[in-house]
């Protein structure tokens, strides 16, 4: 059944998926999603999936069920559903989004809004991000519809509009998932189509924001000694938040098992000020910076020890001690840069935080760093003999003031003990020769919404992690290829399961 199923539904014919291809960039300049300058009409991307799969359609005689499911003008998203004959049988792949990231031409060495072929190299914004998987998605539903193999499981592709920013709600998938439409993946494994490299993600980073904000008085610099130096005090104070940090978060073992690159981090990158002259010492200045965390959640150690997975076995004995016990929840903090803003004349810091703890647990911790140096702050170290932060004669005493961003995003780990990873893994090692999981520490949104809502998700992609959201944006249609054997053999293994 496995082998004949592979052999019906082939591999992916170029020609057309190239081409399909071809007119989803042609979009990417209206799909650009940055509000309130750009907001995407996805339904221009949505046209192009329907001209490809309508003539497949049950209303065409075919056996495609197709479900534009709108709920902002213009911005649809697209279920499409070939049947099984199985019922509460379904696998799906989701995530495959028809919005992208800005692009700039001007820094570009090729147009980003018209598909260029170099090669094996596709280029364009969206080739990678995501609308190259909307393509090979596509092309893999519109298989199906022509090859009808009898499958017991039912397979469903969701194009999902609004994932590159989260400014605006109840667009896409979170609005799908209100709205009840997806209830049905929940009985099978649902893959996330949007991450690089051909391997599976199996965690990434979640996000906070923060701000820290040093207050003083504005005085001649030439007079230091009057007044509480804000710039000293924001530096002086985040080095002692960071020993803080460290100290209660250090690098933990569950990082290494799936495959993080670094521990928990947290870092400034950015100042701002109200301005002034050289000779005048700021009333007040914000340091700002990204803090990047990874999530691990409710997974025991026991399953980690009894899950195949063979790239990880040099890690089992570091997890012996904690076997018996069940590992705290983890997750992941990853602050973007392009959180660069001024509130005010305030300087703030943004903060990327890479933790093994809730995102709420997190700002708490920060929250009461601050209000300890507050407390204390006389005993926060100085530079040189004049630098004070309490002046008693000017009744003055520095402060600092921490804050957050509303959205607070806690990462993702998948679970390393569903069919749906083990299914993934095989497929992936078949295709392409290997299986290596990986984690990184930037985010994706939406997935642990998902998780929340009881659905069981794995993560893999086909694009280029090296250009991911970068200018010169590329993917290689070898890797689709393998992309869309990897999506047969899934398919085909499933089936296999279900009998």
């Amino acid at each position: 059944m496995g082998g004949s199923l592979k052999e019906e539904l082939g591999v992916l014919d170029g020609e057309p998926f190239v081409s399909l291809l071809s007119k989803l960039i042609g979009e990417s300049r209206y799909v650009q999603n940055n509000p309130p300058e750009l907001v995407p009409q996805e339904d221009r991307v949505v046209s192009h999936l329907l001209d490809a799969l309508a003539p497949y359609s049950k209303e065409q005689g075919g056996p495609l069920l197709l479900n534009h499911a709108s709920f902002v003008e213009g911005r649809g998203n697209l279920i499409v559903e070939y049947p099984g004959t199985v019922p509460g049988k379904v696998l799906s792949f989701v995530g495959s989004h028809m919005d992208v990231v800005t692009a700039n031409p001007d820094d570009w060495d090729f147009d980003p809004f018209s598909l260029s072929v170099e090669g094996d190299k596709l280029r364009g914004r969206g080739t990678t991000d995501c609308l190259g998987h909307v393509a090979l998605l596509t092309e893999l539903m519109k298989r199906l519809a022509q090859v009808k193999p009898t499958l017991k499981c039912t397979v469903v592709a969701v194009f999902i509009a609004n994932e590159e920013n989260s400014s605006i709600l109840g667009v896409g998938v979170d609005a799908l998932v209100t709205a009840g439409l997806l209830n049905k993946l929940k009985d099978g494994p649902l893959f996330w189509i949007d991450t690089a490299d051909k391997q599976p993600c199996i965690g990434t980073g979640g996000m906070i924001a923060w701000k820290l904000r040093a207050t003083g008085k504005l005085f001649h610099s030439g007079l230091p000694h009057k007044t509480v130096n804000p710039l000293e005090l924001a530096m002086e104070a985040l080095k002692e938040i960071q020993s803080r940090f460290y100290r209660d978060f250090p690098p933990h073992p569950m990082e290494k098992v799936y495959g993080f690159a670094t521990p928990s981090t947290m870092k400034p990158t950015q100042w701002t000020y109200p301005g002034g002259g050289v000779n005048q010492i700021p009333a007040e200045c914000t340091i700002s910076g990204d803090c990047s965390p990874d999530a691990i959640k409710a997974v025991t150690a026991d399953t980690l020890l009894q899950a195949s997975i063979p790239h990880l076995e040099c890690c089992t004995p570091k997890l012996s001690s904690c076997k018996k016990s069940s590992m705290k929840s983890l997750s992941s903090l990853l602050l973007s840069p392009f959180l660069d803003m001024l509130l005010g004349t305030y300087c703030l810091t943004y903060g990327c935080i890479f933790v093994f703890s809730s995102p709420i647990d997190v700002a708490k911790k920060l929250e009461k760093y601050v209000d300890e140096i507050n407390n204390n702050i006389e005993k926060l170290d100085t530079r040189g003999p004049v630098s004070k932060y309490v002046v008693p004669e000017e009744n003055l005493t520095g402060r600092l003031h921490i804050t957050f961003d509303e959205d607070m995003k806690p990462g993702v780990a998948c679970s390393l003990d569903s069919l749906g990873y083990h299914v993934l893994c095989k497929a992936t090692e078949e295709v392409v020769g290997y299986v290596k999981p990986y984690s990184i520490t930037g985010s994706l949104p939406l997935i642990r919404e998902l998780q929340d809502e009881g659905f069981d998700v794995q993560t893999a992609g086909y694009g280029l992690m090296s250009t991911y959201h970068a200018k010169n944006e590329y993917c290689l249609l070898p890797d689709m290829e393998q992309g869309f054997r990897i999506f047969v053999s899934i398919i085909s293994r499933l089936e296999e399961a279900a009998n």
